[in-house]
């Protein structure tokens, strides 16, 4: 079964858990470390020779064009990950359509190909901003994997479909829906998709998860950030404990482990699955 390998091209100073101690004015004043880590990450896919989908920050692609081509050229999907990394339910709908459809041209622009998928900074797409998908329809996008389907502190729709579907905007239009998987067992409803989860649970376990999902005749969507594979990198003692602990807990054991993901399981591109399952029209 070909699940899905997404990577969310973000540096470590944008990520929203640092957001109360970076004003994203002085972004430019940090160490990039971005393109390295992206770097880092292909080299994982050449070498199971798997492609996957990378969700492009407008950002970092503004300030690296190269990185964007880079991608494209070794066979990946490029998607949006919008422009400024701002979550959608801190945004009026005016400012999101702006910032949505720059970064769309911008990525079109660099990579010569359609860019027909978005995820929101943080998972931002709740309950309280489900109008972005009417916004993301009217700008050309064919499919969103921003929705959660869980309960978190910054993001989630706990009751939402966690399967791969077509969902019905708030405008009556349809966009093809890949939500971030979870599995649910026994009335719990748990986190298996990647990035912080993956660190944080033993391997073991979450090959366990993935597994039971495959099992099910599940597709499931796994993501990273280029970050996570940099333990290296400068450290943001301003920020709060908690947010400390989830950006830097197991960073070294990263690399490691998804060597063992990418051998245990098959991956392709969102947009592949997607059409594969008839969620998206052929020739999209």
């Amino acid at each position: 079964m070909k699940n899905v390998f997404t990577v969310d091209v973000e540096d470590y100073f944008q990520v929203q858990a640092f957001a109360d101690v970076i004003d994203p004015a002085r972004w430019d004043d940090y160490q990039p470390r971005v393109l390295a880590n992206t770097a880092a990450v292909l080299e994982l896919l050449a070498e199971r020779g798997v492609t996957g989908t990378f969700f492009v920050l407008g950002w970092v692609a503004k300030r690296n064009p190269g990185l964007v081509r880079q991608i494209a050229q070794a066979g990946h999907e490029i998607a949006s990950h919008g422009m400024n990394h701002r979550m959608i339910t801190r945004q009026s709908a005016e400012v999101f359509r702006s910032e949505t459809r720059e970064s769309k041209k911008l990525l079109e622009d660099l990579c010569q190909q359609p860019v027909i998928g978005y995820r929101a900074a943080t998972y931002s797409i709740t309950r309280k901003s489900v109008w972005a998908l009417d916004i993301l329809c009217e700008e050309g996008f064919k499919y969103d994997s921003s929705i959660f389907p869980m309960r978190h502190d910054y993001y989630g729709i706990p009751e939402a479909n966690p399967l791969p579907h077509r969902l019905t905007t708030p405008n009556g239009a349809s966009l093809a829906e890949f939500p971030i998987s979870v599995l649910q067992r026994h009335g719990l409803t748990i986190p298996v998709a990647g990035g912080g989860y993956f660190r944080l649970l033993p391997y073991r376990f979450t090959r366990w998860a993935l597994r039971e999902l495959n099992a099910a005749s599940q597709e499931f969507v796994f993501y990273i950030h280029p970050w996570e594979v940099d333990p290296g990198q400068p450290r943001i003692d301003r920020a709060g404990l908690v947010s400390r602990f989830r950006h830097y807990q197991n960073l070294k054991r990263c690399s490691a482990r998804l060597r063992l993901l990418l051998a245990d399981f098959e991956f392709t591109t969102m947009r592949s699955v997607l059409l594969q399952k008839g969620l998206l029209e052929p020739g999209v």
